[in-house]
């Protein structure tokens, strides 16, 4: 029988904040590298010293979004210490480690995977790239203009929420439905084959395509006191190479909804993973 129930690890602050709600519905936790939080480290029923100790010590494995980081969670690392008995949970999972456990019979959870997840998900990544943008650009998001590249349920939100801060919303992308479903909701729309003719023109650009569109050619046109946003995920969609060395400000912020809003969004995976057990 597992000494602990429960094994957290890595992740960021909505991980961390996972334990103390595992911990009132009454499951003994063992943690792994999870980050600190307000007030100091979190109580957890004991600390592990390796990533093969904590495995080896629960049947549930909860991890963070995403579930690989680096020098924290390696996927290969983790698979070589599971076993059949053992359950997993975890965000923006490879899909090549989802396929393996399912092969030996291992049950393999990503939240993301899961609609009202990802939608509470987008809600608080577009509530973050807000205040990212108010913290770093001495103006007004009301009546600026403001781009969103991309529209879908990230920049579907994001845009929803600007345009309720009487921003002017322009909305690009490739798709003629999710175009004509911004137009309707009262948004100006671009295609992306305009972007380069009219990026000059915005305060504000903010990113959700997990491409390169952003690139040195488009940035020539940005104009030098546009502050860039970029909330996709991987490597983004800006050149910033570029962006740095054309003095264009550009951010790429990962994990808005752990820097932001770890509490209640800890509270959304801990009750999405107590459903599933």
């Amino acid at each position: 029988m597992a000494e602990y129930d429960i094994a957290v690890i890595g992740g960021d602050k909505r991980t961390a904040y996972m334990v103390p709600f595992f911990r009132e519905m009454g499951y003994r936790v063992i943690c792994y590298k999870i980050c600190n939080v307000k007030g100091g480290a979190v109580e957890a029923d004991a600390v592990a010293d390796s990533l093969k100790q904590a495995v080896e010590s629960a049947e549930i494995i909860v991890g963070g979004i995403p579930m690989e980081k680096k020098g924290i969670v390696h996927i290969r690392e983790l698979s070589r210490h599971l076993r059949k008995h053992h359950k997993v949970f975890g965000g923006v999972i490879p899909e090549s480690f989802r396929q393996e456990c399912d092969e030996r019979g291992i049950r393999c959870y990503d939240y993301m995977k899961d609609e009202s997840i990802a939608v509470f998900n987008a809600v608080a990544t577009a509530e973050g790239a807000v205040l990212e943008a108010l913290l770093h650009k001495e103006t007004n998001i009301h009546r600026s203009r403001t781009l969103v590249l991309g529209y879908g349920r990230c920049g579907t939100v994001l845009a929803q929420k600007l345009k309720a801060l009487s921003a002017f919303v322009t909305v690009c992308g490739s798709s003629p439905v999710e175009l004509a479903r911004a137009e309707a909701l009262g948004m100006e729309t671009m295609t992306l084959d305009r972007l380069l003719e009219n990026v000059r023109e915005y305060e504000y650009i903010y990113n959700t395509v997990p491409a390169l569109v952003l690139e040195e050619g488009v940035l020539e046109h940005v104009g030098k006191d546009a502050l860039i946003v970029d909330i996709a995920s991987g490597k983004g969609g800006v050149d910033y190479q570029a962006a740095e060395r054309l003095g264009i400000h550009a951010l790429h912020c990962l994990g808005l909804p752990g820097k932001y809003a770890g509490k209640i969004s800890a509270k959304r995976l801990a009750e999405y993973v107590t459903d599933k057990l």
